[in-house]
């Protein structure tokens, strides 16, 4: 596994703002080389606020909309259309304003769906999901996503991988049912860090000062157990993006200077 590489922004405005950049370009290049591009999405502020700027930013043109697919890390075991769902709030912030493919868009089932209450039924689904998308070229029951991005939580959560919950421990499934999950609601469905390991880059967003204990455990060595966004690593690269306050706590001389 690679070291993880910082970028420290003035702000969480800022942040968004040149995390939609960066992901513009890395979506372009992959479909430039290769025909098409795959993401996977995170919710909360973090990842919310980067697709409301990639929404606004001009540049979002480039991308060829119908050649990327996109997935989500985790999402909250909810009925289809409920507001705290990612999805719909991944809907609001930019899917609904952008010519996407609707068969390209792999959203989690929903708790009224074709699975019902049964959460890991519905996350074995999507892992055949994910099992049909991977090619030969993948070595693996996971496409090998160009991007999959992760808001990091102040307990140093990733996705749905609670610190010492068994979700975190899996080593072989690439998606699973979370049940009392110590943040609301309490049921959900997650990626497994192995599947998060498949990506080329991972990218980890924290803003803000209740951020800064998190990515200082995280970016300390400590074990993915204890601390799961230490455990989210990249195939080619692993990026913490973060802003001043989130990153206050770290040691001076781990990031380099605030980027423009």
């Amino acid at each position: 596994m690679n070291a993880p590489q910082l970028v420290v922004h003035r702000d969480k405005e800022l942040m968004a703002q040149a995390a939609a950049a960066r992901l513009i370009t890395r979506i372009v290049d992959a479909q430039a080389s290769r025909g098409y591009a795959s993401v996977v999405l995170t919710g909360g502020r973090n990842g919310n606020g980067l697709l409301a700027a990639l929404a606004s930013a001009s540049a979002r043109d480039a991308i060829d909309w119908g050649r990327l697919d996109l997935w989500w890390g985790d999402e909250r075991f909810l009925p289809e259309g409920d507001p705290e769902r990612n999805v719909t709030q991944a809907r609001e912030a930019l899917l609904d304003a952008v010519p996407l493919d609707p068969k390209r868009v792999h959203a989690m089932p929903a708790s009224d769906g074709p699975y019902g209450a049964d959460v890991e039924a519905a996350a074995e689904a999507y892992a055949q999901e994910l099992a049909r998308a991977a090619g030969p070229e993948n070595h693996g029951t996971v496409p090998t996503f160009d991007v999959l991005m992760l808001g990091v939580g102040p307990d140093t959560h990733v996705a749905s991988l609670f610190p010492e919950l068994p979700a975190v421990r899996e080593t072989e499934r690439t998606v699973v049912g979370v049940r009392g999950a110590p943040k609301p609601p309490p049921t959900r469905v997650t990626l497994t860090l192995p599947a998060i390991r498949a990506a080329r880059e991972v990218w980890l967003l924290a803003a803000g000062e209740d951020k800064a204990n998190a990515a200082a455990i995280a970016l300390s060595d400590a074990g993915e157990i204890q601390a799961p966004a230490a455990g989210a690593r990249g195939r080619a690269r692993t990026l913490w993006l973060l802003d001043q306050a989130a990153a206050s706590r770290l040691p001076r001389s781990l990031y380099p200077p605030a980027s423009p």
